[in-house]
């Protein structure tokens, strides 16, 4: 092992240092986002600080290729890397809550928590490169080896940190890995462990420790409310419990969004647009079995299955995570017989699912970060060829139906009309055409017959019908999208 400890310390650089790009979107995601805009500033900051580091870590290698010296600077970044907990609340929290512009927001957050961890682990590269070149006489060679074990452990790190432990330990608990796996690569790497430098390197272990708990500490300090912050192989997820004038509800929230959220007192779903869901039992008086696609807290599924005891209901939800935190937080009854949950893409299930529905509802959009499969013409036909006939497929956008926050529902009002018979346009918080706000979107295949009976039922919310919607928006196809994320 003592023979190829600079290319084990090469290789779990490159892992660490791709690590930390997995690491950042998950520790930024609830203050600003996980958008594009979002995973271009970190890669963009990184890969800058990577750069620096190999330049910087070049020139002092030149100077003193000393093992001893590399050792340091792997310490150092552990180091920062134990901060990160406390730069999150610290730094990172109250900047995107100042910063108006979500790019500067990203690119100082990113600056601030990621560039010297990023800096130092690319200087090991260029120092290893140096310290064998003592021993070997084939430059080439020896860059091109050290380079390719950089690269492979930057692969292995991404797979695993993506696919493995994220989901199952959780940035938080990773985060200790990292900073644990660099102190101990710190003393392999370390020849020369005098008394001074056990002295120092146990005072350094324990400033980590510190600045690691404290992080945890502040943390809990400044968000009392969150009762479960977890991560699943999509998304870090929080639970809350907030405190409003209408009651108390729990809360799920997804990056920056709010998804989901019920009344703790009376059980109530709290989102407003849901409830409009009901009315495909309006529009279609005989339907009994309904798809979902987006099932996040599965606040309307359970509602659903309270509310209507003769009909079934499919839940596609990608996120296993998801339904796991719907069973243990929300109350949903995963073995009730008239529920079926598919933990797969939803653009998948409307390609390859040979499944019947009477209705279908879409509710995995998150205002115009929507994900743009589901939206195009092609979803859409498949999604009508997948209902019974006269079936209903009801979805909600977040735009205005005027205004610059109109050209979602315009794009998606035209493929709808190229789609289905009829096409109906529901207001849901007020019916200021210029205000951003819930829309719901129905699609309706043949001709249906409507519940009659259900009118006075519905009535508020049938009041809220746009009737006079127009827009000359192309129809969105899977080759032209403008309005995906």
């Amino acid at each position: 092992m003592k023979k190829y400890k600079l290319e084990i310390i090469v290789f779990l650089s490159g892992a660490i240092g791709m690590g930390l790009e997995l690491i950042a979107a998950r520790v930024l995601s609830p203050y600003v986002g996980s958008s594009n805009v979002v995973w271009t500033s970190i890669i963009g900051i990184i890969l800058a600080s990577m750069s620096l580091g190999y330049w910087i870590g070049g020139k002092k290698a030149d100077k003193n290729a000393n093992i001893d010296i590399l050792s340091k600077i792997i310490l150092t970044s552990a180091l920062f890397t134990s901060a990160i907990p406390l730069l999150e609340t610290a730094i990172v929290k109250q900047l995107a809550g100042v910063v108006g512009n979500l790019i500067i927001a990203a690119i100082l957050c990113a600056i601030i928590v990621f560039s010297i961890p990023s800096f130092l682990l690319a200087m090991v590269s260029p120092f290893a490169v140096k310290i064998k070149s003592k021993e070997d006489d084939e430059i080439g060679t020896l860059s091109g080896r050290i380079s390719s074990l950089s690269t492979i452990g930057s692969i292995v790190g991404t797979f695993l940190m993506g696919f493995v432990l994220i989901p199952n330990i959780g940035v938080s608990n990773i985060n200790i890995g990292v900073t644990l796996t660099l102190v101990i690569m710190s003393i392999i790497a370390r020849e020369k462990k005098d008394k001074k430098y056990i002295c120092s390197t146990i005072i350094l272990v324990c400033i980590m420790i510190v600045l690691m708990l404290l992080g945890k500490w502040i943390f809990k300090l400044s968000n009392p409310n969150i009762l479960l912050d977890t991560d699943s192989q999509y998304s870090r997820i929080w639970v809350k419990e907030i405190q409003t004038e209408q009651g108390t509800y729990k809360t799920l929230q997804v990056d920056t969004g709010l998804e989901s959220y019920i009344n703790t007192e009376t059980g109530e779903m709290g989102a407003k647009y849901l409830r409009f869901y009901d009315l495909f039992e309006y529009f279609n008086k005989d339907a009994k079995s309904t798809l979902l696609i987006g099932g996040a807290a599965y606040t309307y599924p359970i509602h659903y299955l309270q509310k209507y005891t003769d009909k079934t209901i499919d839940v596609i939800e990608i996120d296993d995570k998801m339904t796991q935190i719907a069973v243990e937080q929300f109350g949903l009854n995963i073995n009730d017989k008239r529920l079926k949950v598919y933990n797969q893409d939803g653009r998948s299930y409307l390609n390859y699912s040979q499944n019947k529905y009477d209705t279908i509802l879409i509710d995995a959009f998150k205002g115009l970060n929507a994900p743009f499969e589901l939206t195009t013409y092609e979803a859409l036909t498949n999604a009508k060829n997948m209902l019974n006939e006269n079936g209903i497929v009801l979805t909600n956008i977040i735009a205005s139906i005027e205004g610059e926050d109109s050209d979602f529902i315009e794009y998606e009002y035209a493929t709808y009309k190229a789609v289905f018979d009829d096409v109906k346009i529901f207001f849901v918080s007020n019916k200021d055409r210029t205000d951003k706000q819930n829309l719901i979107l129905v699609g309706i295949k043949g001709n249906p017959e409507i519940d009659e009976t259900k009118a006075s039922e519905y009535w508020q919310y049938l009041d809220m019908e746009v009737t006079d919607f127009k827009t000359d928006k192309p129809i969105v196809t899977d080759d032209f999208a403008p309005i995906g994320d």
